[in-house]
C-alpha cells in the first residue's frame, strides 16, 4: 500500500511541476504562430526594455521588456537571439534600450536595438 501511495504522489508531483514554473510567460498565447519575417520596415515601432543578461557566446540577450504587440507578447523578462553579434557588443547589463523583436524563421529575434541615454 505504501508503494502505491508513493507512486501516486510521484506522478502527481510530475504533473503539477509546470504549475510551479516561473510566470514570465504566463498568459501568453502560443497557439497563434506568426509568419516568418525576413525584413524590418523602417517605421516599425520600438519597445522599451532593460538588458538583464548577455550571453555573447550564444548571441542571446535577456530583456525585461514592455508589450511586443507585433508578436503578441505581453510584458515579461525573456531571452532573445540577437540578429547579429554587434548588437550584443554594444549593450551591457542594466542598459535601457529600445528594441524591435520579430519572428525570424520561427525564432524570436532582436532585429533592431537602440541603446538609450
Amino acid at each position: 500500500m505504501k508503494k502505491m501511495i508513493l507512486a501516486v504522489a510521484a506522478v502527481a508531483a510530475v504533473l503539477a511541476a509546470p504549475a510551479f514554473a516561473g510566470d514570465d510567460m504566463a498568459g501568453m498565447n502560443m497557439s497563434a504562430a506568426k509568419p516568418a519575417v525576413t525584413k524590418v520596415a523602417s517605421n516599425s515601432a520600438l519597445t522599451e526594455a532593460e538588458v538583464r543578461k548577455i550571453d555573447a557566446a550564444t548571441g542571446m540577450v535577456t530583456l525585461k521588456h514592455g508589450a511586443l504587440e507585433n508578436v503578441g507578447m505581453p510584458p515579461m523578462t525573456m531571452a532573445f537571439k540577437a540578429k547579429d553579434g554587434s548588437m550584443v557588443k554594444q549593450v551591457h547589463e542594466g542598459d535601457k534600450v529600445k528594441v524591435r523583436v520579430e519572428n525570424v524563421n520561427g525564432t524570436l529575434t532582436i532585429v533592431k536595438l537602440e541603446k538609450q541615454p
